[in-house]
């Protein structure tokens, strides 16, 4: 039975949390302990855990999908529960790495966080392939918060046609970011700092 309450009930949440998250990414972003007089070790080992994060959760999404067509729904309500929390995980794990660490740029080979012409001319139009792939995943990454909100409040609600009917725009945007999460990982791997 359809529950529109729930939908107006966490509707309001849905607008601050779809607004605060990247706003407070954004900050964060910024934010280096040391500048604060926090000196702590670079967590270096966290941008490989949160890439695999991220391709777990590419295929817990394809997992997901696969259940609901096979009529699976808790495996697949499970699926896309546990696909949250991979995500959650990785906010957290992107978070704390950037706090710690100064950031990585593209055909930096000599880590001196600058990219001279010698470095640049290396990398040639893999650096362009490189930034087309990070906007698109960051804007997503932005844009997904309120579909998969609002996705999963509409099955909590038992709206499940309205929710199949934003699920076909969330899944394949979810998938995206996932995905273009680790390939952005493994394309500026090379250049992160041991």
């Amino acid at each position: 039975m359809e529950d529109k309450s729930i939908e107006k009930k966490y509707g309001k949440w849905i607008i601050i949390l779809s607004v605060l998250i990247p706003v407070a990414v954004a900050i964060l972003f910024k934010v280096k302990l040391k500048d604060f007089g926090i000196h702590v070790t670079p967590l270096r080992f966290l941008p490989s855990m949160y890439a695999t994060i991220n391709g777990v959760t590419a295929v817990l999404l394809v997992l997901a999908v696969w259940a609901i067509k096979k009529g699976k729904r808790v495996l697949h309500e499970n699926l896309m529960k546990s696909a949250i929390a991979c995500s959650i995980a990785f906010l957290v794990m992107y978070v704390a790495y950037h706090m710690t660490a100064d950031s990585t740029i593209f055909g930096d080979s000599n880590h001196n966080g600058e990219i001279d012409l010698a470095e640049k001319l290396n990398v040639g139009n893999l650096r362009v392939v490189y930034f087309i792939i990070l906007i698109t995943h960051i804007i997503l990454s932005i844009v997904i918060i309120p579909l998969v909100l609002v996705t999963y409040v509409r099955a909590l609600a038992s709206r499940f046609d309205k929710h199949k009917k934003i699920a076909k725009i969330t899944f394949p945007i979810w998938l995206y970011v996932a995905v273009t999460g680790v390939v952005v990982y493994l394309m500026i791997s090379p250049y992160y700092v041991q």
